[in-house]
C-alpha cells in the first residue's frame, strides 16, 4: 500500500482487494481513495474519512465491507434514506454474486429474522437500527449484536434537527452491544476531529480531503430574486431566476438539476418550465425521435409522459419506481436537460448536473409550518453539480430573498461545524436507556452520557454549549423530571423505568405526549361505570381519543393556512378551546374516519394521518395497561376507521383478511357489516355482493379465523328471592381463532368482575343476589383490544320476588 496513487494512474483494484475487484464497478481507485486504504485495510482502528459529494466516498465503504467479509464477520451499512437502502441492495448483488447475501432490514412485518441472522452484509436505515439495538435482546434481533463493523453513510446526519440524535444514541448503542469496527463516511465537515474523538479514531486514520479532491471543481454561489405581490408570485419569479441561470448551461449542452420544496411543484415547475424554454427558443426535447416516443410511453404518470419529450423531467418519492429509474436513466444520458426534484434526490440516488440550483430555501412541513431548508441539505444538493467525465467545472447557485444572502455565502465559503442535536431529546433518549437496561444507576447515568456526541462536542466548542449549562446538572435535571413525572422510579442510586416509562421508549414518544397518554388511560380507568345499565358504554368517548392525538407534542407545530379554516370549521364546527393547528389534525382525523377529506385538507392529510396512526397504537397500549380491554378496543376499532374511511358498525370488517376499505364498504353496502355477517353468509353470499368466487372464499376462510364468542349462561336463575345468594358461573367460549380478550361482567350497569384471557374458553363466577332492585341486568361484555370488533354483549335479566 505504499506506492502512490493518482487519478488515472491510481491503485489497481485486482492488486489491492484481489479477491473482490469483481465487487467494484471500477478497476483503479483515485487518488482519495488510495490514501485512505491504508487505514480501512491495513488497522483495526475505527475510521473518519470528510470528503466533497462524488469523491469516492462510497468505494472506501465497500472496501471496509470487504476486510470484515475476508476476516469472516459481518458488516452493517447505515444509509441516510430508505430509498437509498433499496439501491444499495440492487448496487451490491455484486456481492452476492461472489457468494455474499446482503439482506436490507426495512419494516417489522417484513424483517426475516433468519435471513438477517444470516446475512454477511446488513443494510438498514439509523431508525431501523435504533428499533434493533433496543429489541436486541429478543430472538427476532438478537442478529445485530453480532455486527462486526458499522459503516455510517453521510455521518454528517448527526447535524439533523429530526434524526441526528437517533444516529448518535444507535451508534453509541451499538458500540456498547457489540464494540464493532465503525468507518464513518461524511461530506466535507470542518469539525471532522470532533467525529473522530467520539468514536476514538486516532489521527492516523482520521482524514479531511479538501475540494481539491473533487473530481470536478465547483463554483458555488447566491442569486438573490426581487419580491412579488404574494407567495404565489415569489415562486414563479424564483423559478424564472433558476431558469436564467441554468439557460446557458443547457444551450451548450450541459443539464441542469433544480431543487424545490415539494412534489407538487417539482411538477408544476416542469410544467411552465416546458412553456419557457418554448419561449425562450432553447434547443431542448426529443420530439422527433421515434424511439424515445416509444421508450416514454412506458411511463405511468401521463404528465411525466408529455414532460419528458420535451427534455424536461420530474423526480419525486412519489412516482412509481419504475418511473423513477427511467427519468435517471435518461438524465444520465443527457435526454433529460432539465430536471426538477425535492431534497430526497440529493440523498439517495448519485445523479449529479453541471448545473445545480436550489430554487427554495423554505419549504412547508405538515407538522412544522414553514421551515427553513437545513445547511446540511443544503450543501449535499449544491455537491451534486458536475458531472465526472463530462464537465471540466461544476455550477452550484442558491436562489433566495436578498436579507438571506449572507447567510446562505457563509455557508457556502465556510462549511458548517456538525453539531449534536441530543440536548433536545435528552430526557426521552435517558429514559429508553433506562428501560433498556444500560442505566441502572446514578453513576450509570454519566458513564452513557460520555458515550454521545454531545459530550465531545461540548468539551470541543464550551462556549455555544455554556447556554444549555453544566452537562451533569443538564441530566441531573432530567432525570429528576423523569422521576418526578413517573417515568422512572429511583431508590436510593438505582434507577428502573415504570409501566409508563416503558410504554414510551416503545412507542417512541416525546414525554409530554406519553404522559399525557397515560393520564388519559388513568381517568378512563377510575371513570364510574354508566347509569342505566349500558354495559357497552365506554369510560371515554370517541371524541377523548381524538383530541388526545390531535394535541399530542409531535403535532404543536402544524398550523392551519387561512384557506384550510372554513374546510376545517365545516368538520368540526365549534371547538374553541383547541388553537388552529390541533383543530386542524382533529378535523383530518374525523373526516378520514368518514372517507371524506375536505379537497382543501388533502396536501397535509396523508402524513398527519399516519403519525396519528402511530400515536394511536401508542394510546391503545396505553388504554390497555392502564384501563382494561374496552378503552383499548375504542382506540383499535379509532385507528381502523381513520385507516379505512369506514364506519363504526362496519370497522369490524377490516380485521378480515383481504378486506380494504373498498372492500368493507361494498361488503356493508350489501348488508354484511360484520365478520360475524361474513361467516353466516358464505362463500355464495359473498359472491353475491359482488367478491369474485375466489376472493370470496379467501374472506370467508380469513373470517372464520377471527374470535367468534358464545356466551352460555348454564343454570343462571330467571328469578332469586329477595334476601337471597346464588354463586352461579357463566362460560364464555370462543369458536373462532383464538385472541386476547377482556371479560367483565356487570350487575345494573355497576362491574362485578373482569379478567383478561386468550380466548380459548373462560369461566367466570358471578354473584346473583336478592338486593333491594326489583330487576336485576346482568351483562357480559368481552373485547378484543388488538381487533377492531365491537364489543361482544350478552344479557340476562333476573327478577328480585
Amino acid at each position: 500500500m505504499s506506492q502512490h496513487a493518482d487519478g488515472e494512474g491510481g491503485l489497481a483494484v485486482a492488486d489491492v482487494l484481489p479477491d473482490y475487484a469483481d465487487a467494484f464497478p471500477f478497476e483503479r481507485f483515485n487518488a482519495m481513495q488510495a490514501e485512505a486504504l491504508p487505514a480501512i485495510l491495513e488497522r483495526e482502528d475505527d475510521v473518519v474519512v470528510s470528503a466533497p459529494t462524488a469523491s469516492g466516498k462510497t468505494a472506501l465503504a465497500e472496501a471496509a465491507i470487504c476486510r470484515t467479509l475476508d476476516a469472516g464477520g459481518t458488516a452493517l451499512f447505515l444509509a441516510p434514506l430508505r430509498a437509498l437502502t433499496n439501491e444499495k441492495e440492487r448496487e451490491w448483488e455484486r456481492f452476492e454474486d461472489l457468494g455474499y447475501s446482503v439482506y436490507v432490514v426495512t419494516g417489522e412485518r417484513d424483517l426475516n429474522p433468519r435471513r438477517a441472522e444470516r446475512a454477511d452484509i446488513l443494510v438498514m436505515t439509523p431508525e431501523k437500527a435504533d428499533s434493533a439495538t433496543r429489541k436486541h435482546d429478543s430472538p427476532r434481533y438478537s442478529f445485530v449484536t453480532d455486527v462486526d463493523c458499522c459503516v455510517i453513510d453521510e455521518v454528517h446526519l448527526l447535524d439533523s434537527d429530526r434524526r441526528g440524535s437517533v444516529l448518535e444514541v444507535t451508534i453509541s448503542r451499538l458500540r456498547r452491544l457489540c464494540a464493532p469496527r465503525v468507518v464513518a463516511l461524511s461530506a466535507t465537515m470542518p469539525n471532522a476531529g470532533d467525529v473522530a474523538e467520539w468514536l476514538d479514531a486516532p489521527p492516523e486514520c482520521t482524514f479531511t480531503f479538501g475540494e481539491e479532491y473533487r473530481p470536478v471543481p465547483l463554483h458555488a454561489d447566491v442569486r438573490t430574486y426581487s419580491h412579488g405581490e404574494n407567495a404565489f408570485a415569489d415562486k414563479y419569479r424564483r423559478l424564472y431566476r433558476a431558469l436564467d441561470i441554468a439557460e446557458p448551461h443547457i444551450r451548450d449542452g450541459g443539464q441542469a438539476l433544480v431543487f424545490v420544496s415539494s412534489r407538487q411543484d417539482t411538477v408544476q415547475a416542469a410544467t411552465k418550465a416546458r412553456d419557457e424554454l418554448v419561449e425562450r427558443d432553447v434547443p431542448v426535447g426529443a420530439r422527433g425521435d421515434y424511439d424515445f416516443h416509444n421508450e416514454a410511453s412506458e411511463l405511468s404518470n401521463d404528465t411525466l409522459r408529455q414532460s419528458v419529450l420535451d427534455g424536461v423531467g420530474f423526480h419525486h418519492a412519489g412516482l412509481s419506481k419504475a418511473d423513477k429509474e427511467l427519468v435517471e436513466e435518461w438524465f444520465r444520458e443527457g435526454t433529460i436537460q432539465l430536471l426538477f426534484s425535492t431534497s430526497t434526490l440529493a440523498w439517495g440516488v448519485n445523479l449529479p448536473a453541471r448545473c445545480v440550483v436550489i430554487r427554495d430555501t423554505k419549504l412547508h412541513d405538515p407538522l412544522e409550518g414553514e421551515v427553513d431548508m437545513s445547511p446540511l441539505d443544503v450543501l449535499q444538493m449544491l455537491g451534486r453539480a458536475g458531472r465526472p467525465g463530462y464537465d471540466d467545472q461544476g455550477y452550484a447557485w442558491v436562489v433566495c430573498d436578498r436579507s438571506e444572502a449572507d447567510k446562505y455565502r457563509r455557508l457556502l465559503t465556510e462549511g458548517k461545524d456538525i453539531e449534536s442535536r441530543l440536548a433536545a431529546d435528552l430526557d426521552a433518549h435517558l429514559n429508553a436507556e433506562i428501560v433498556l437496561g444500560t442505566v441502572r444507576d446514578i453513576d450509570d447515568v454519566m458513564d452513557w452520557l460520555e458515550t454521545t456526541f454531545y459530550y465531545v462536542r461540548a468539551r470541543s466548542a464550551p462556549e455555544e454549549y455554556a447556554s444549555r449549562g453544566d452537562l451533569r446538572e443538564q441530566v441531573s435535571e432530567r432525570l429528576r423530571s423523569l422521576v418526578d413525572r413517573g417515568f422512572v422510579e429511583r431508590e436510593e442510586m438505582s434507577l428502573a423505568p415504570t409501566a409508563v416509562g416503558r410504554l414510551a421508549s416503545k412507542f417512541y414518544l416525546g414525554l409530554d405526549t406519553a404522559r399525557e397518554f397515560a393520564d388519559l388511560a388513568e381517568r378512563a380507568a377510575d371513570a364510574p361505570d354508566s347509569d342505566g345499565g349500558d354495559a357497552a358504554a365506554d369510560p371515554i368517548g370517541e371524541r377523548d381519543v381524538l383530541r388526545a392525538v390531535a394535541t399530542a407534542a409531535e403535532f404543536d407545530s402544524v398550523s392551519a393556512r387561512s384557506d384550510e379554516e372554513d374546510a376545517v370549521a365545516a368538520v368540526l364546527g365549534s371547538t374553541p378551546d383547541l388553537d388552529p393547528g390541533a383543530r386542524k389534525v382533529l378535523a383530518i382525523l374525523e373526516s378520514s374516519m368518514r372517507g371524506t377529506t375536505p379537497t382543501e385538507l388533502r396536501s397535509d392529510a396523508w402524513v398527519i394521518r399516519q403519525n396519528a396512526l402511530r400515536l394511536l397504537a401508542a394510546l391503545r397500549a396505553f388504554l390497555d395497561r392502564f384501563a382494561g380491554a374496552r378503552a383499548a378496543n375504542l382506540a383499535t376499532r379509532i385507528e381502523a376507521r381513520i385507516e379505512n374511511g369506514i364506519s363504526d358498525d362496519a370497522v369490524g370488517l377490516t380485521a378480515v383478511d383481504g378486506v380494504g376499505s373498498g372492500r368493507a364498504s361494498q361488503l356493508a353496502a350489501d348488508g354484511l357489516r360484520t365478520p360475524a355477517d361474513v361467516r353466516e353468509a358464505g362463500v355464495s353470499g359473498l359472491v353475491a355482493a359482488g367478491l369474485p368466487e375466489g376472493v370470496a372464499e379467501r374472506v370467508h376462510e380469513s373470517a372464520a379465523d377471527l374470535p367468534n364468542v358464545v356466551v352460555e349462561w348454564g343454570e343462571f336463575p330467571e328469578a332469586v328471592a329477595r334476601g337471597e345468594n346464588a354463586m352461579r358461573e357463566v362460560r364464555v367460549r370462543n369458536v373462532g381463532g383464538d385472541a386476547r380478550a377482556g371479560i367483565r361482567v356487570t350487575v345494573n350497569g355497576v362491574e362485578m368482575t373482569g379478567k383478561n384471557a386468550y380466548l380459548g374458553e373462560s369461566t367466570v363466577p358471578v354473584g346473583v343476589f336478592g338486593g333491594d332492585a326489583d330487576e336485576l341486568i346482568y351483562a357480559v361484555e368481552v373485547a378484543f383490544p388488538e381487533l377492531p370488533l365491537q364489543l361482544v354483549v350478552a344479557e340476562r335479566t333476573v327478577r328480585v320476588a
